[in-house]
């Protein structure tokens, strides 16, 4: 065993598979919630450069994290034969729904203010924040015994709630019905590399290795996984299936819209309220 490989041997270290909402879980939720709560305190200290950098920040440490992530699912050593193979999870490339934020963040982060970056951050403030937050609350079958990679999902989808709640306070995303439009636009290009993908492995024979390959669980070859769009996926024809999960997932960001614009209204009377009772 090479360095390399000691190195990445001692990353597949392992632990207890944590529980849902046992002290793993509980622990970074607490960080996550002491991250959000400086950003809700300090908010008007963080200036546009400021969103920029922490996003494009966040970006290369996502990227880091799935390089090694790629590795270690990669890399096999056999302690009887004290021999080491390598061997490609397919299963576990890196553009399923929660990945895409990897991508997403470091363009928004080098891009200059446009209609372009307005997209990358209204993706980023409800489609990837609502991925972040479902899997945050409900991490389900994401933790394993490797305890780097229950780390790195922790951190990841941590990551997609504190940048998602850092761009609403900041009003770096405008709180408008029309952020729906702009959002979806980048959720579809998304959601057409995936199944680009889906059919390019298709045809290039991966059907016949055995391995899984399913970008976004939207693949018609391979049965969905994912709660409740699973039963869709069994028992409705496949169209239906994609269209609950677009629109699906649409509805929810419009939501995610609706609830900001909530807010804002609601601070908006506060702020008011406040200005009439200082004026008598």
């Amino acid at each position: 065993m090479n360095f390399f490989e000691k190195f990445l041997y001692t990353f597949q270290n392992t632990m207890a598979t944590p529980q849902i909402f046992g002290w793993f879980h509980i622990l970074w939720l607490l960080i996550i919630t002491t991250a959000i709560t400086l950003i809700i305190i300090f908010r008007k200290r963080i200036n546009e450069k400021g969103v920029r950098y922490t996003i494009l920040t966040i970006g290369i440490l996502l990227i880091l994290f799935e390089t090694m992530k790629q590795l270690i699912y990669s890399f096999n050593w056999n302690s009887n034969t004290q021999t080491s193979s390598w061997n490609y999870q397919w299963y576990a490339f890196p553009f399923q729904f929660c990945s895409t934020p990897m991508y997403i963040m470091l363009a928004a982060g080098l891009s200059k203010k446009n209609l372009f970056r307005e997209s990358l951050y209204a993706y980023l403030g409800t489609f990837a924040l609502f991925g972040g937050l479902s899997v945050m609350f409900y991490p389900g079958d994401v933790f394993c015994s490797t305890i780097f990679i229950n780390i790195q999902t922790m951190f990841w989808h941590g990551s997609m709630v504190v940048v998602g709640i850092l761009l609403w306070v900041t009003n770096s995303i405008q709180i408008k019905q029309k952020t729906l439009i702009k959002a979806s636009c980048v959720f579809a290009v998304m959601l057409a590399i995936a199944m680009t993908l889906n059919y390019i492995w298709k045809f290039a024979g991966g059907l016949e290795t055995g391995q899984t390959f399913n970008m976004f669980y939207i693949s018609p070859f391979y049965n969905c996984t994912l709660p409740l769009l699973s039963i869709i996926y069994s028992n409705t024809p496949y169209i239906v299936f994609l269209l609950c999960y677009v629109f699906g997932f649409i509805l929810i960001a419009y939501l995610i819209i609706l609830i900001a614009m909530a807010i804002n209204k609601l601070n908006l009377v506060y702020k008011n309220k406040k200005k009439n009772i200082a004026n008598r």
